[in-house]
């Protein structure tokens, strides 16, 4: 049976609410360290469910989803570092060094909290909203578009490791430690942090579910199937493809930030090509088309690399081309499609009831022929 709107069976809605009950009370169950991780990869699950809206149901494969990450961890990180000035300082340490004299005036703009987070979703999604629109409007899609957003990201990247002054260079803005008064390295401040990132999943779960049940979600799905078609519909792609393209960065850009709050630093290491690269291999092995698979295959990937690059640290990229190869070939439509394809299987057929064996003593007895 499902369930109105959301299009849910009642047993994933039952499984669904007791993992966000387990994961609302983990942090009583789990040491400081693994709560986190889960909170990191937690935030980047909001990349992952990005990733389902564009590439799942829109079929646009981008390679460049860490720069819009790098948008919004890095303009709440510019505030966290204007907040931590102490005495007379007026702009961060790296300033100096670099041999700057005054705070440069967009920077200042950041000294603002509301405006830092609200920097957090709308610079990604304007940016997102204007590079997409000139790229769809020439109707470049597929390859092309998958290098373009590729080409976005190293761009971007090194632009951030080129300007130090400004950005922090390679090593990116780290040594922050309060957000509106609070202590982030405090234990209270590390389990509100947690519960908000869980609670923006999970709306972001619903809100995305929502969209692709609605009109636009079915006309984005026949865009990806065949674009000409809903062109001699009198649909035009380019509005429904610009509109995933947004809600995907918007949801990167929170997702940085996030990210950014729980790891306590953002550098040019997360937002280039091999950061994008991995957040497309999240999508892949928990199900590209599944919303509840984007999340569970971010979690899995990033405790594998953990565990794994700690214990052999030269193995991990090759562990992971291995498994996206594996994924690709052998199930490519990710843990969600296996889990789809064991709920569905036929049912084996009744084996056949075993003959009875002959009553002898029920046999007439016969005389022998002469």
């Amino acid at each position: 049976m499902t369930l109105p709107i959301l299009g849910l069976r009642r047993g994933s809605w039952l499984i669904g609410g007791l993992l966000l009950i387990a994961a609302a009370v983990a942090p009583f169950l789990m040491s400081a360290y693994d709560l986190n991780l889960l909170g990191r990869f937690l935030a980047l699950s909001l990349t992952a469910l990005g990733l389902v809206i564009l590439w799942g149901e829109g079929g646009i494969l981008s390679l460049g989803q860490g720069v819009f990450f790098g948008l919004g961890g890095y303009a709440i990180a510019m505030h966290l570092k204007l907040a931590a000035l102490s005495g007379g300082d007026t702009m961060p340490d790296f300033m100096m060094w670099s041999g700057l004299t005054q705070l440069p005036g967009w920077w200042s703009l950041f000294a603002n909290p509301l405006v830092a987070i609200a920097g957090v979703v709308v610079i990604p999604a304007a940016f997102g909203a204007a590079f997409s629109w000139l790229v769809f409007r020439r109707r470049i899609g597929g390859v092309y578009f998958a290098l373009i957003t590729q080409a976005l990201a190293l761009a971007f990247a090194t632009l951030l490791i080129s300007q130090q002054a400004y950005t922090g260079g390679f090593n990116g803005l780290t040594d922050y430690k309060t957000l509106f008064g609070v202590d982030l390295n405090s234990a209270g401040a590390t389990r509100g942090l947690y519960w908000i990132t869980l609670l923006l999943v999970a709306l972001a779960f619903v809100g995305a579910r929502l969209l692709l049940a609605s009109r636009y979600g079915k006309i984005l799905r026949a865009t990806r199937d065949g674009a000409n078609r809903v062109r001699f519909l009198g649909f035009d792609p380019a509005p429904y493809k610009v509109l995933a393209f947004t809600i995907a960065a918007a949801l990167a850009g929170v997702s940085g930030a996030l990210f950014t709050l729980h790891a306590g630093n953002v550098s040019p290491a997360l937002v280039g090509v091999a950061p994008s690269i991995e957040m497309v291999i999240w999508v892949a092995v928990g199900g590209r088309t599944s919303l509840a698979g984007a999340i569970a295959g971010a979690l899995l990937v990033n405790f594998a690399k953990d565990r794994i690059s700690t214990v052999l640290p030269a193995f991990w990229l090759y562990g992971l081309g291995a498994l996206f190869i594996i994924v690709v070939t052998v199930a490519p439509k990710g843990l969600a499609g296996m889990v789809e394809a064991f709920r569905n299987r036929p049912p084996r057929p009744p084996k056949p009831a075993a003959a009875p064996a002959p009553d002898l003593a029920a046999e007439p007895v016969r005389s022998p022929a002469p």
